[in-house]
């Protein structure tokens, strides 16, 4: 803007707002709103606002002649290719990015998702692109990653349980594993994910959880509490709202064995439906303790069946 100086930039009121409060410069502001156009000569932009998808100021711009969506955040992903389009792109890859952008980002949004989707797939415009803001070009089938965002924006799930733990000295990723078995027996048609918090990738994590029907947490006991990677996995659980998933806690301990108290109650606030209070074995599991926790895993097989 110090090369250009006096050229207008089109966008919402809160665009408007945040880029002053960011750069603190009285610039050449125009406030658009949805339905408000911009007369390039030949074609025209179309301004749709998509408020928190995921910003307070985000918003769609759609270019006539060219039928192409310019959608901001929505449908990009935090991938990036030489390639360019989803056509040329590996789309197993393409839309395991997808979906991971779409759990970390804009779960929270599910509903505002839904709403403002269907006001734009109302207007019956003619699309032949779909260009996010980051991430692949959309040009091939391009309406069928709105169309994964309504299936995602529905509580989405699979049939799939989650395990995710952390651990001192491996004693509660014996827990995890001899739990993974006991679901295995009972109900061999589930997929089941073993993640351990403090060397998997969060995001990767996230993404896993948002797919499950069912998320299981296991941490050993420190100082009263939760290893920190549990604590912090928990913390971005809560923040992203899913819903309609159930959820059980599991962890070892020497001394007082609270961790397994403390996840459940994150868990109840984190809005999943705990189907009991959870289990915990004291040290190294032994042959009994790693029975018990394969009939834990069969009880999780069977509400999962």
């Amino acid at each position: 803007m110090r090369e250009i100086p006096n050229t207008p930039i089109y966008c919402t009121k809160n665009g408007a707002k945040f880029l002053k409060a960011h750069y603190h410069q009285d610039w050449n502001f125009v406030e658009v709103k949805t339905g408000d156009t911009l007369d390039l000569g030949k074609n025209k932009l179309v301004f749709v606002e998509a408020r928190m998808l995921h910003w307070p100021d985000s918003m769609f711009t759609y270019l006539t002649g060219e039928n192409i969506l310019f959608s901001n955040d929505a449908f990009g992903q935090h991938y990036a290719s030489e390639l360019m389009y989803n056509d040329k792109v590996d789309n197993a890859e393409l839309f395991q990015e997808a979906i991971k952008y779409y759990a970390n980002i804009l779960t929270p949004f599910n509903p505002l998702v839904i709403k403002k989707i269907e006001e734009v797939l109302s207007l019956n415009l003619p699309l032949d692109m779909i260009c996010p803001s980051h991430g692949i070009i959309w040009r091939d089938n391009p309406l069928q990653i709105p169309n994964k965002y309504m299936e995602w924006a529905k509580d989405y799930k699979e049939n799939q349980v989650t395990i995710i733990y952390d651990t001192m000295w491996n004693a509660t990723r014996t827990m995890a594993e001899a739990i993974s078995e006991g679901i295995k027996e009972v109900n061999n048609d589930i997929t089941i994910k073993i993640f351990n918090s403090s060397k998997n990738d969060k995001n990767d994590i996230v993404t896993e959880v948002f797919k499950s029907k069912m998320v299981l947490i296991g941490s050993s006991t420190i100082n009263k509490g939760v290893l920190s990677s549990t604590a912090a996995i928990l913390e971005m659980i809560k923040g992203l709202g899913f819903k309609g998933k159930k959820a059980a806690a599991f962890g070892s301990y020497g001394w007082s064995g609270d961790s397994v108290k403390l996840i459940t109650e994150e868990l109840i606030k984190a809005g999943f439906e705990t189907i009991n209070d959870g289990i915990k074995e004291m040290w190294n599991p032994d042959d009994d303790a790693i029975n018990r926790c394969k009939d834990f895993g069969k009880t999780i097989g069977e509400t999962n069946n």
